[in-house]
């Protein structure tokens, strides 16, 4: 275990994270709020203690996938400690696990929140709970990476450890140039957004906490409502803008690229708005058919929202979708398990998981029907080979078993299954909201302190993708 190299980049997450705390301080100023100085104080300390650290570069650049993925852990878990220090400071949430809850839900981009009262929170600690979003969903090791090179050739264990989906490629020949694409097209989406919410009326303040939000599919708003209060352009652009983040990022490099046909074939992709489609027509027809909906348009116009919401593990919301029919519920339910594309900022299992699980029955039907027949699995157009396979099986064997685990320990609360039940759901698949105690328009606040740190860890373990979580306590991860 290479310990100098792993406190190296430690500290340059310090100096990012402290550097980044500039923002909701200024916006502090604008506003003449003295909760502002609360994020200046965190942010220098940070930011000097980041320096101090990487004064010595280390001497061995030795850099594997253990490291990797240990390195992952403990810098989201600090980022998420001291980011909730400011919240603290200035009063905003005075008490620390609450701030730590809320922190962690901000750079795990799954927008579950303690708070019962959004608007009556400073503008500097909104913005930065939104901020927070915008950061963790392309990953700050992901920025480290694109501004620093770090451990040569190998620093590729970062973001694959960092980066959401089954597996990780480089888009480009050089780590660092592979993220430096991956936040640009990230950073143009987020002011093309800007730029559309602007046009729609909005005021800066609102239109930059909705983009970050939007773009790191976290779902924290500056409403008590969500986005129920905005107009119906406005929900319109987020949705469209959902759906777009939850697409794998490597397709709009295609596209920038001009390959073009490549990123149009994208087998992940069909799938994605296949079965957001389906879903939406599915939930429609139900409402149709039930009488639950206020005019053809605004009906289409929220179950759109919902679904994109829902599935791209945003969790923002319009209307309150616990009133919707069993059936609906239930499609909402099981698309937070789904969740976006592999390379993208959403949570959820992921659609090429799923389709790859899929395709792994039909080959074992297959192999029944006919057992001297060779079956293989093709996804993209490629064969997929059986180390993929065994790796996205272990992963539903081990998300399962922790599903399992979480839900019995916070029931020790006394709420209903369905709480329990979708609590743990949307902390692990990083979507926001779930039904009953924890609908859309309820939150966090009424679980115990040991029952927020289970789903502390679950949001982590689900932005992560578990094992980079896990290798922290395994003791032979800090054998050499």
């Amino acid at each position: 275990m290479n310990y100098p190299l792993i406190v190296y980049i430690l500290g340059r997450v310090l100096q990012v994270e402290g550097t980044f705390m500039l923002l909701p301080f200024l916006v502090g100023l604008c506003y003449k709020e003295s909760e502002a100085f609360s994020f200046l104080a965190v942010g220098l300390v940070e930011f000097l203690i980041g320096f101090f650290v990487c004064k010595k570069k280390p001497e061995s650049a030795g850099f594997y996938a253990k490291e990797g993925f240990v390195t992952v852990s403990l810098c989201w878990i600090i980022l998420s400690i001291i980011g909730s220090l400011p919240f603290v400071i200035n009063c905003d949430i005075s008490d620390f696990l609450n701030a730590v809850f809320e922190t962690v839900s901000g750079f795990s981009t799954t927008g579950a929140s303690i708070l019962e009262d959004v608007e009556a929170m400073s503008h500097c600690s909104l913005l930065w709970r939104s901020f927070t979003h915008w950061i963790g969903g392309m990953g700050v090791l992901v920025f480290v990476l694109s501004i620093l090179p770090l451990a040569g050739a190998q620093n590729i264990y970062l973001m694959k450890a960092e980066s959401p989906g089954p597996s990780v490629g480089k888009l480009v020949p050089k780590v660092k140039s592979t993220a430096s694409n991956l936040y640009k097209i990230y950073c143009v989406m987020t002011l093309l957004q800007l730029l559309f919410l602007l046009f729609g009326g909005l005021d800066l303040f609102s239109a930059l906490n909705i983009s970050f939000s939007t773009a790191g599919t976290g779902g924290f708003g500056i409403l008590n409502s969500s986005c129920g209060e905005y107009s119906s352009y406005i929900q319109i652009v987020i949705t469209l803008f959902m759906i777009l983040f939850g697409i794998n990022f490597s397709v709009y490099y295609l596209m920038l690229t001009k390959k073009w046909r490549q990123a149009l074939n994208c087998e992940e992709m069909h799938w994605y708005l296949g079965i957001m489609l389906t879903a939406a027509v599915l939930i429609m027809a139900n409402l149709l058919c039930t009488g639950q909906f206020s005019g053809i348009l605004e009906t289409l116009k929220n179950v759109a929202f919902t679904v994109a919401a829902i599935m791209t593990s945003t969790g923002f919301a319009t209307i309150d979708f616990e009133t919707w029919p069993m059936f609906s519920q239930t499609i909402l339910v099981m698309l937070m398990f789904v969740g976006a594309c592999a390379g993208s900022t959403g949570g959820g299992l992921k659609v090429s998981r799923i389709v790859l699980y899929l395709k792994s029955v039909k080959k074992m039907i297959g192999q029944y029907l006919h057992p001297r027949s060779i079956k293989i699995v093709k996804f993209e157009g490629k064969q997929v080979e059986h180390d993929v396979i065994r790796g996205v099986n272990m992963f539903l064997i081990t998300y399962a078993f922790i599903f399992a685990a979480s839900m019995l320990l916070i029931s020790l609360d006394g709420f209903s299954f369905t709480t329990n039940f979708t609590a743990v759901a949307t902390t692990l698949n990083n979507i926001g909201p779930g039904l009953d105690a924890v609908g859309p328009t309820h939150n966090f606040s009424g679980f115990s302190g040991f029952s927020k740190i289970v789903l502390i860890f679950d949001m982590l373990a689900g932005r992560l993708e578990i094992f980079p979580i896990l290798l922290l306590f395994a003791p032979s991860t800090y054998k050499k």
